[in-house]
């Protein structure tokens, strides 16, 4: 392999690392709730670090020389979402500052995927699509554990792990036919659909509350993620199927609700906005319901 594919290589392994089974079980609080602590100080040292992999890293000079206009394309949205962040961490909003870095890794690494030779590019996506099967896997069966820690069964969960199930298998299918593309997109929605299912289990009873939140600000930064977790896979259904009026009524209320979360949270009311996003949720999980996914919740 040549001297651009091996920095190609590099580039897209870390990706994928970051995207692997042990950072995900690293967050685990991401699967005993996603409730990550944000500490000002880390996300400073992590601003450096994405600004050396969007402007001096190996990856950053390939797209840089390749001139591929998609790649370049990316990397300034990348660029536009870091200055985004920086601004962000400066103003002391360290949960948007945070899914800001987020954004800039995912967008950066779209541009180095647009200028990967094709030969990278089938291995990286064979390689995702081998991390993503572990990480729902673990997620399938830390749903079920969640479910029967719960002193009586759930609606739902019996039909929601058949759904995960089926996705694995035809992920499978895909894969065997080498169409590991379509089938890290299958992996995807069944994922969003086994993470919406553990937050929606947990949400309201005495699992939640056992998460000891150090402040209302860290429990805000929990609920914002369920929200977000739902919307996503909403957005995946609604990518699937036409969407109807009564799935639009849902999201638009959920829409609102969210809105007024985030007002009150620049107020500083946190305990207004974690009321107001935990009915928001409750809103898209109607809204997933409706669009033929039944989670509980």
């Amino acid at each position: 392999m040549n001297h651009r594919a091996n920095c190609l290589v590099v580039a897209l392994g870390f990706w994928a690392l970051a995207n692997s089974p042990a950072a995900q079980a690293q967050g685990s609080a991401a699967t005993r709730l996603h409730a990550v602590k944000l500490d000002r100080s880390a996300l400073t040292s992590e601003l450096e670090s994405v600004s050396k992999l969007i402007e001096t890293s190996s990856a950053a000079r390939q797209i840089e020389s390749d001139k591929s206009p998609e790649a370049l394309a990316k990397r300034d949205q990348a660029r536009a979402s870091y200055k985004a962040a920086q601004a962000a961490l400066a103003a002391d909003d360290l949960p948007k500052a945070s899914a800001l870095l987020n954004e800039v890794r995912s967008l950066f690494f779209e541009a180095v995927r647009a200028s990967a030779p094709e030969e990278v590019m089938a291995k990286k996506l064979e390689v995702d699509y081998k991390a993503r099967l572990d990480s729902v896997n673990a997620l399938l069966a830390a749903y079920q554990r969640v479910a029967s820690e719960k002193e009586s069964a759930p609606k739902g969960v019996r039909e929601t792990v058949t759904v995960i199930d089926k996705g694995v298998t035809e992920a499978g299918k895909q894969a065997k036919l080498g169409k590991y593309r379509e089938a890290r997109l299958e992996l995807d929605r069944v994922y969003l659909i086994a993470k919406a299912g553990i937050s929606s289990l947990r949400s309201g009873d005495t699992l939640v509350r056992s998460l000891k939140f150090s402040s209302k600000e860290e429990e805000y930064t929990y609920e914002i993620d369920r929200n977000d977790t739902h919307q996503m896979l909403l957005q995946v259904l609604a990518g699937e199927k036409k969407s109807d009026s009564m799935v639009n009524k849902f999201l638009e209320t959920a829409k609102e609700l969210r809105a007024r979360a985030e007002v009150a949270a620049k107020s500083r009311d946190h305990a207004a906005a974690i009321k107001l996003l935990e009915e928001s949720t409750s809103e898209l999980v109607r809204a997933i319901r409706s669009a033929g996914i039944y989670i509980p919740g």
